[in-house]
């Protein structure tokens, strides 16, 4: 039975294996990432009922702009649909809503719904669903050093001054504390240029469950093996 004691304060999923589900299943690519879509509710609901604070979401990289035109298209298509779906969810639910990664990219529209979600359940605090999308790990690392860079040259800061915590206010993540867990599915046992900085002392869990298929119980048995680790920390 999990330890709500030692509930790990930030979940981050890789959502790995929707392509792969859908190839198993006989089913166009595009219904693969529909099927993943419609697991993060369970997930959501997972997380308030062990009561997690935060829970991430690696949803679109800046690699992924590199598939068919066509794909990415019907990605941000179905993102936007969902998001108009479940908005009263996540109200209800006292859900905030972020984004991490650099939105500028994205299309107009779309910039626009995230924004006013935001905006929306700016002020919720029953959990934090937080978005990576079009996110990259080193490109984090990079505006936040060019962030940095352009203050220290227009005498805003002192060289003196940066150190860790001040990094960390110039990531996409700022105001969120590390993930205390990562998870990826669908067997593969990498990150994928995802939280390079975040995930110094995250714990891992890697599953050969493909993302369409990963379920409530899944999401426990994550937690319940993470609580069975030691964090030290490097101490």
């Amino acid at each position: 039975m999990i330890d709500k004691r030692n509930v790990p304060r930030h979940i981050a999923i890789i959502m790995d294996g929707n392509g792969r589900w859908a190839k198993i299943n006989g089913l166009p690519k595009i219904e693969g990432h529909r099927a993943g879509a419609n697991v993060v509710e369970e997930i959501i609901q997972g997380c308030i009922e062990w009561e997690v604070e935060i829970l991430s979401l690696y949803t679109f990289s800046t690699e992924n702009w590199q598939r068919p035109k066509r794909e990415v298209n019907a990605l941000m298509g179905l993102l936007g649909q969902h998001l108009k779906k479940n908005s009263n969810k996540l109200k209800e639910n006292k859900i905030k809503f972020m984004v991490s990664g650099k939105k500028d990219d994205l299309p107009r529209n779309l910039q626009q719904q995230i924004q006013e979600l935001m905006m929306q359940t700016k002020d919720n605090a029953k959990l934090v669903l937080n978005l990576a999308l079009n996110y990259g790990g080193r490109q984090d690392i990079l505006q936040a050093a060019k962030s940095i860079a352009l203050k220290v040259k227009q005498e805003q800061l002192g060289l003196s001054e940066i150190n860790e915590q001040l990094f960390t206010q110039h990531l996409y993540t700022n105001g969120l504390p590390d993930p205390d867990l990562l998870i990826r599915t669908s067997g593969e046992r990498r990150i994928s240029n995802f939280f390079l900085w975040q995930l110094s002392y995250s714990e891992f869990y890697f599953t050969s469950k493909l993302w369409p298929d990963f379920k409530k119980q899944d999401l426990t048995e994550a937690i319940l093996e993470y609580q069975k680790r030691q964090r030290r920390f490097g101490a």
